[in-house]
């Protein structure tokens, strides 16, 4: 297998990851997207995912913001999926991270904290100790997350939200930016504000 890792989507989240991946000294394979207007992602050519050879001999990752992209893409796919960890992040040697996920400059995980599969863990954002973190979550720029807080899969928290201790998002739910989580969030919700109050529900349809 290549040990260069294939892009799945020409996004600007994808522009942060390629430059993850130059800081950690690892190449760039390719850049896959179906959209015709693109020719280029920073310094690389995009190709249409029918133009290259099956992704199954590759390592890849999904560049692509919207959790649920992410998640069916992810179930689409047989290939190996690779991590992007910045050399400024720090993450505690007792941390687990699951495949696919991508965590950002200045990042701080602390121990016995869990991170599912294909999560954004964005720049700047703090996870305490004893957090879990399910699958295809995104922690928005300068998110700080007290311990032993859950974030259950799809999660969105938006850029600068703080969540005190114990508290749990539920699955597809949205935390606004700026937001102050002093209780638990149910599934699907939309909290807003200081402290947070549900402003309406995501639909259930994942």
């Amino acid at each position: 297998m290549d040990n260069k890792v294939t892009l799945y989507g020409a996004s600007g989240h994808g522009k942060v990851i390629i430059d993850i991946l130059e800081s950690m000294g690892v190449g760039i394979a390719t850049v896959l997207d179906d959209n015709p207007n693109l020719k280029a992602l920073l310094t690389y050519p995009i190709s249409k995912p029918t133009e290259v050879d099956r992704v199954e001999d590759r390592n890849v990752i999904i560049s692509i913001g919207n959790n649920k992209v992410r998640k069916a893409l992810s179930q689409k796919m047989n290939c190996h999926f690779a991590q992007a960890i910045h050399p400024t992040a720090t993450l505690s040697k007792h941390t687990r991270l699951g495949e696919g996920t991508v965590v950002m400059a200045g990042v701080i995980i602390n121990p016995d904290t869990t991170i599912g599969a294909h999560c954004i863990i964005n720049t700047g954002a703090i996870v305490e100790h004893d957090c879990m973190i399910g699958d295809f979550v995104h922690l928005s720029p300068n998110v700080s997350l007290a311990g032993n807080v859950q974030v259950m899969e799809g999660a969105h928290v938006g850029i600068g939200a703080s969540v005190i201790q114990g508290v749990k998002i539920g699955k597809w739910a949205t935390v606004g930016a700026g937001s102050v989580i002093i209780k638990d969030v149910p599934d699907y919700a939309v909290v807003v504000g200081n402290p947070g109050k549900i402003i309406k529900y995501n639909t259930t349809n994942e």
